[in-house]
């Protein structure tokens, strides 16, 4: 099996790039510190968002392949393990390497290969709001990532949707993400509006999961006292 540091190092190599994508990523859980030697070693940080960008002209009009999708991926998998990581965590934010992902959450195309790029970005955004931090929340919520979560919430497949709601449950954890959805009376409405029709949709298409975040997403929207008031009335 070739090394992680052997892998990274094909990452800057054109030619060899797709394969070490593919391997990197399947064996990313059993590399030991695998983020920070993709974030410290030379230009490999800098491969990955070229991958990124590289399919940027294929999402308006939608045209990204199956192929395109896994590959992109497969990079994506690579910057979830650095979001995820404590030591390259806020290096990564830094960087606003999270701007990068942003046509891919803005994108509206049901089909498969943009279902799994959306899919796998929310995931990155989710790793970093997993552990709790002010810092991750105000760069998100300075970046308006409550309106892509909400088109996810709208038109993704039951796990986009699953891991949309998850974080903006856990925005609405910080009191700085509380604030900010209640301030105003047109983002709790159109937030309000996202979970009461994945809620109905639940009817359909049950998920015990789904429907543990929207309950804890309304809890935590009742600690406001005008979002709690507006909450008895839409309930």
């Amino acid at each position: 099996m070739a090394s992680a540091e052997h892998l990274v190092l094909d990452l800057s190599n054109p030619e060899l790039r797709e394969n070490a994508l593919l391997e990197l990523s399947k064996k990313r859980e059993l590399f030991q510190d695998l983020a920070p030697l993709l974030w410290n070693s030379f230009g490999t940080i800098a491969a990955l968002l070229q991958e990124i960008v590289s399919i940027y002209p294929v999402l308006s009009p939608p045209n990204l392949t199956p192929a395109q999708s896994n590959r992109v991926c497969n990079a994506l998998a690579l910057l979830q393990c650095v979001a995820s990581h404590p030591d390259t965590r806020m290096l990564f934010l830094n960087a606003h390497i999270p701007l990068y992902l942003y046509p891919f959450l803005n994108t509206t195309s049901k089909s498969r290969p943009f279902e799994y790029l959306r899919l796998t970005s929310l995931g990155v955004i989710g790793a970093l709001v997993k552990v709790d931090d002010t810092h991750v929340i105000s760069f998100l919520l300075s970046t308006d990532i409550i309106t892509p979560c909400m088109l996810a919430m709208e038109m993704g497949s039951e796990l986009s949707k699953t891991v949309a709601t998850f974080i903006v449950q856990k925005i609405l954890l910080d009191d700085e993400g509380l604030d900010y959805i209640c301030t105003t009376a047109e983002m709790f409405f159109s937030v309000e509006r996202a979970l009461g029709n994945m809620v109905a949709a639940l009817a359909q298409q049950p998920s015990s999961l789904l429907l543990k975040h929207i309950i804890r997403c309304n809890l935590r929207l009742s600690d406001n006292a005008r979002a709690c008031d507006a909450l008895c009335s839409l309930l």
